[in-house]
C-alpha cells in the first residue's frame, strides 16, 4: 500500500493550477472559434477570454512573481517553481494571444462584414468621407478631453494606469533641438471606445455599418496634440499591474480604511505585462521597457486592436439580433407559483432553487417580505459580491429602518469588488444596520441568509442557503443553486455560522451543516474515504461531483486512492483542474468534464452513493486550499427526496452533453465528446426546456393557462 500512497501523491500525477487555468481560457476560446456558435456569441466568447487573461495576470502571475522577488523556490502541486511556472505560463500566454487575434483578424472580422458591419482597424483605411467625419467627431467631442504629457527634465513619465489604454509617441521639434522626445496620451474611457461612422450602401442595395476605434481616431489627429512638432511615430501601448495586494490584518485598526488605502496603490503595483501594437519603433519600446521596468517576455506585440474586452460592447449594439443565441427569460418556481407567501410556501416543505433556469426573484422576495414582516425580528446576512443597483442591500436597508436587528457580513477583501463592498457596507451602516466587514485571515464566501420570525407555536428560523453570490444581475448568467429551509436543525446551525462570524462563539457540532476552515476538509475526506471503504467491501460506491476548480492535493490524492479502490467518480469542472483522469493504475475510474456555454457553470454539487443510502450535498466551496482553509464556506445536505431526484437529473444531463462539454483526456488535453451515433446532448438547453415544461405545468395545476414567453438558447448543431 505504502507504493500506492506514494503513487497518490507523486508530482507528475498532478497539473499545474496556472497553466490548467491556461487551458480553461483556451477553451472559452474554442467557442469564439467554432463555426457553429452565432457570430455576435463568438465576439462574446472572444471578449470573455481577454477579460479572464486579465484578471489572470493581475493576480496568478503578480503572486508568482512576488514569490520570485522574495526568493521563494518551494515547488507547487505538480513539482514547479515559480520561476518555471513563469516561463511556461509566459510560453502558453503567448501562444494563447496569438491564437486570440489569428480568431479575431481571420475569422471574425471578415465575418462581421459580409454580415454588414466593418470595424475599421486603421485610420488610414478610411475614405474621404469618413475622414471628414472623424476629423469632425475628434474636434468636437474627443481633443477637449485629452490631456497630452510630454516628458521631459521638468516632467517626469507619467503614472500609466492599470488596464487603461495610452498612445505612446516619438516626437522631434519642428525647428531648434531636433532630438527625440517621448509623449503619451491616455485613450479616455469616459468615451464610448466604438466610434460609429456613418453607413454606406453596397452594390447589392444593402445598408454596411461602419465602425472605428477611439484610439485610432485619436492617433490620426495627434499632430493636433503636439502643434509644434514632428509625430515620428506613434503606437498603442496597455499594462498591467500586480493587483494581488496584501493586507496585515492583525495590525490594521481599521480593515476598512487599510483596504481603501490598498486599493489606491493598485495603480502603482509592478508593471507584470505589456501590450503594444506589433512592430513598433525600437526606439519608442525600449523608452516604454525602461520606465515601465518591464521584462522582455512580459511584452505582448499585438497584432490588431489592444484589449479585445471592447467586444462585449459590440456585442449589445443593436441591429444584430438574429447573430446573437435568442435570451431566455429565468421561469417561476413551481413551488411558488401560489398566492401563499414565501414562509408559508418554505413551511410546506424545502424549496429547491436553480438559477439561471429559475428566477432569483424568490431570493430577493424573502428579504423585501421579512424586512416589511412585522413578525420578523432578525435578519441575517453574509455578501461576497453584489450587484451595481442591488434589492438586496435596498432591503436589507429598508429592514433596518423598520426596526428589524439586521445583521450582514460584507466581505471587503472580494477580489475586484472591493470599491464596491465598501460602498454598500457604508450604506448599510447609514440605514442602521450592523456591518461586520469580513474577518481578520479569512475570506466569508458562504451564501447564507437567517429570517428569525415570531409565531403562533414560536420562534421559528428561515434559511437560505445557496452556491452563488446574492446577485440578481449574475444570477441570471451563472448556474447556480440554493435551497430554501425552515428545517430546525439547519435553523439552529445557521444562527451558529451567525455568532461565529460576528463574535468568537466556534460551536462544538453542527447538526447539518459543514463550515470551513475548520470542519470542511475533513468532512469531504470521510465522505470521499467512506465510498472507498464500500468498494473495497464490494458495496455500492461512487462520486458524482461538480464544481468550479479541483486543485487541493489532498481532495484529490484521496480521489485517486478512491478510483484505485474501484469508485466511480464522475467530476464536472468548469475550471482548474490539477487532477488526471484515466490513467490506469491511478484515476482510470475518474471522468472530468468541463462544460462551456451560453452561462457560465458556477453550482457546486456533491453526491455520493454511500452503499445505497445516497447523500447529497450543496455549498459554496470548491475542492481548493483557500475554499478548504482560508475561506468561511457551507456545506449543506439535500434531505427532500424530491429534491435529490431533481439534483440527480441535473447531473446525468450535464454527464451527458456532447455539445458544450469538454473531456479531459489522460495527456491533460481536453476534447469534444464523441457524437457519433447519438442524439445531441446541450445540458444548459435542456435545462431550460426544462424550467419552461415545470412552470407551464404549475400554471395549469393553479388555472392559469397564460404560455411564458421565453426563448430557450437552442445548441447550433454542425
Amino acid at each position: 500500500m505504502a507504493a500506492k500512497e506514494t503513487c497518490f501523491t507523486d508530482p507528475s500525477n498532478y497539473v499545474n493550477r496556472e497553466l490548467s487555468w491556461l487551458e480553461f481560457d483556451h477553451r472559452v476560446l474554442g467557442e469564439a472559434r467554432d463555426k457553429t456558435t452565432p457570430l455576435f456569441d463568438r465576439l462574446k466568447f472572444l471578449s470573455i477570454t481577454a477579460s479572464n487573461l486579465d484578471e489572470f495576470f493581475m493576480v496568478r502571475v503578480a503572486s508568482l512573481k512576488d514569490m520570485v522577488h522574495a526568493g521563494y523556490t518551494k515547488p507547487d502541486i505538480a513539482g514547479m517553481t515559480p520561476v518555471e511556472q513563469l516561463e511556461k505560463i509566459s510560453a502558453r500566454t503567448h501562444e494563447l494571444v496569438g491564437q486570440q487575434y489569428s480568431t479575431y483578424n481571420r475569422a471574425l472580422l471578415p465575418a462581421l462584414k459580409q454580415a454588414g458591419l466593418e470595424v475599421i482597424g486603421q485610420h488610414e483605411d478610411l475614405t474621404k468621407e469618413q475622414g471628414e467625419f472623424v476629423d469632425r467627431y475628434f474636434k468636437e467631442e474627443v481633443y477637449p478631453v485629452l490631456t497630452p504629457m510630454a516628458v521631459d527634465s521638468s516632467r517626469p513619465f507619467p503614472l500609466v494606469r492599470n488596464k487603461s489604454l495610452n498612445i505612446a509617441a516619438l516626437l522631434r521639434k519642428k525647428e531648434g533641438d531636433r532630438e527625440l522626445e517621448f509623449a503619451m496620451v491616455q485613450v479616455p474611457s469616459v468615451l464610448p471606445r466604438i466610434v460609429v461612422l456613418p453607413e454606406t450602401e453596397r452594390p447589392d442595395g444593402s445598408r454596411l455599418r461602419h465602425v472605428i476605434l477611439l484610439e485610432e481616431v485619436i492617433e490620426r489627429n495627434m499632430k493636433q496634440l503636439f502643434l509644434n512638432y514632428d509625430i515620428i511615430t506613434s503606437h498603442p501601448f496597455r499594462i498591467m499591474r500586480n493587483a494581488d495586494f496584501s493586507l496585515d490584518e492583525e495590525e490594521a485598526v481599521d480593515l476598512l480604511e487599510e483596504i481603501e488605502k490598498q486599493l489606491k496603490k493598485r495603480q502603482w503595483g509592478e508593471v507584470i505585462r505589456l501590450e503594444i501594437q506589433e512592430k513598433p519603433d525600437k526606439r519608442l519600446l525600449k523608452v516604454l521597457k525602461k520606465e515601465l521596468m518591464v521584462n522582455e517576455e512580459d511584452i505582448f506585440q499585438i497584432p490588431g486592436a489592444l484589449d479585445l474586452t471592447f467586444l462585449m460592447k459590440m456585442y449589445g449594439m443593436e441591429g444584430f439580433d438574429h447573430l446573437k443565441t435568442p435570451g431566455y427569460t429565468p421561469q417561476p418556481v413551481p413551488a411558488l407559483m401560489n398566492d401563499d407567501d414565501i414562509f408559508t410556501n418554505i413551511r410546506k416543505g424545502d424549496i429547491l432553487l436553480m438559477h439561471p433556469y429559475e428566477s432569483f426573484d424568490p431570493v430577493v422576495d424573502f428579504v423585501r417580505t421579512a424586512a416589511k414582516d412585522p413578525d420578523v425580528l432578525a435578519i441575517k446576512q453574509t455578501l461576497y459580491r453584489v450587484s451595481g443597483n442591488s434589492p438586496i442591500i435596498a432591503a436589507l436597508a429598508a429592514a433596518a429602518e423598520n426596526g428589524k436587528q439586521v445583521s450582514v457580513l460584507v466581505e471587503l477583501k472580494a477580489s475586484f469588488d472591493e470599491e464596491n463592498n465598501i460602498l454598500w457596507a457604508k450604506k448599510l451602516e447609514k440605514a442602521g444596520c450592523h456591518v461586520i466587514y469580513g474577518l481578520v485571515g479569512l475570506k466569508t464566501h458562504s451564501k447564507i441568509t437567517l429570517v428569525v420570525r415570531r409565531e403562533e407555536d414560536g420562534i421559528r428560523r428561515y434559511v437560505h442557503l445557496g452556491t452563488g453570490n446574492y446577485n440578481d444581475s449574475t444570477a441570471r448568467l451563472y448556474t447556480d443553486c440554493g435551497i430554501m429551509t425552515c428545517h430546525p436543525e439547519i435553523g439552529e446551525d445557521a444562527t451558529a455560522v451567525f455568532n461565529m462570524l460576528s463574535g468568537y462563539s466556534e460551536p462544538l457540532t453542527w447538526n447539518m451543516l459543514a463550515v470551513a476552515p475548520l470542519w470542511l476538509r475533513n468532512k469531504f475526506l470521510r465522505l470521499i474515504g467512506r465510498e472507498t471503504r464500500h468498494a473495497r467491501e464490494g458495496r455500492p460506491a461512487s462520486i458524482t461531483a461538480k464544481m468550479n476548480s479541483l486543485c487541493d492535493k489532498d481532495i484529490i490524492a484521496a480521489l485517486y486512492e478512491a478510483s484505485c479502490a474501484g469508485v466511480k467518480i464522475r467530476l464536472v469542472v468548469r475550471g482548474i483542474c490539477c487532477l488526471k483522469a484515466g490513467i490506469r493504475g491511478l484515476s482510470e475510474n475518474i471522468e472530468v468534464r468541463s462544460i462551456v456555454g451560453e452561462f457560465l457553470e458556477h453550482a457546486r454539487i456533491f453526491i455520493f452513493e454511500n452503499d445505497g443510502a445516497e447523500e447529497i450535498y450543496m455549498g459554496s466551496a470548491d475542492w481548493m486550499p483557500r475554499n478548504l482553509d482560508r475561506r468561511v464556506e457551507i456545506l449543506f445536505p439535500v434531505v427532500c427526496e424530491a429534491l435529490k431526484d431533481r439534483i440527480r437529473n441535473y447531473m446525468e444531463l450535464e454527464l451527458e452533453d456532447n455539445l458544450k462539454a469538454h473531456v479531459l483526456q489522460p495527456d491533460g488535453t481536453f476534447e469534444k465528446p464523441d457524437r457519433r451515433g447519438k442524439a445531441p446532448v446541450g445540458s444548459q438547453a435542456a435545462l431550460c426546456a426544462l424550467a419552461v415544461k415545470a412552470a407551464e405545468e404549475a400554471r395549469k395545476k393553479n388555472g392559469s393557462e397564460t404560455p411564458s414567453r421565453v426563448f430557450i438558447p437552442v445548441e447550433r448543431q454542425e
